[in-house]
């Protein structure tokens, strides 16, 4: 019985795993730019076998930057930071043909100092043209 157990759980392992390859992998980024003085989180999902999506770490992913230093899925970009943009290559360790690069650019203008309350917006909203509702 522990024999016909155990080879169950053996097969359905291999097919478990079979179903969850990484095909190709893809970056997600939540921002168009990177800000200097912060951790920059890199998103990496891979698309799996059967369709599905897997967010990638650094477990999986190996980053290697033109510029700065990876901590983890972050890129770290000093203060004084005085590039313009930064290639980020990202290569599925376990199967090096599966990569990606993508050129990032550096945000310019700062973040304002403060940002409008919701009455301000409401309050100053454009008039709209047309008919009056």
């Amino acid at each position: 019985m522990k024999k016909t157990l155990l080879l169950l759980t053996f097969i359905s392992s291999v097919f478990v795993s079979k179903a969850q390859k990484v095909d190709s992998i893809f970056f997600h980024l939540y921002t168009d730019s990177l800000k200097k003085g912060t951790h920059n989180y890199i998103n990496v999902d891979g698309r799996l076998s059967n369709g599905r999506w897997k967010p990638l770490t650094e477990r999986e992913i190996q980053f290697t930057p033109s510029a700065c230093e990876f901590s983890g899925n972050e890129l770290i970009v000093p203060a004084d930071f005085k590039g313009e943009k930064i290639t980020v290559k990202a290569v599925l360790k376990n199967d090096p043909s599966i990569w990606k690069e993508i050129t990032i650019w550096i945000k310019k203008l700062p973040d304002p100092d403060l940002l409008p309350a919701n009455d301000q917006i409401m309050n100053n909203k454009p008039k709209r043209k047309g008919r009056n509702r």
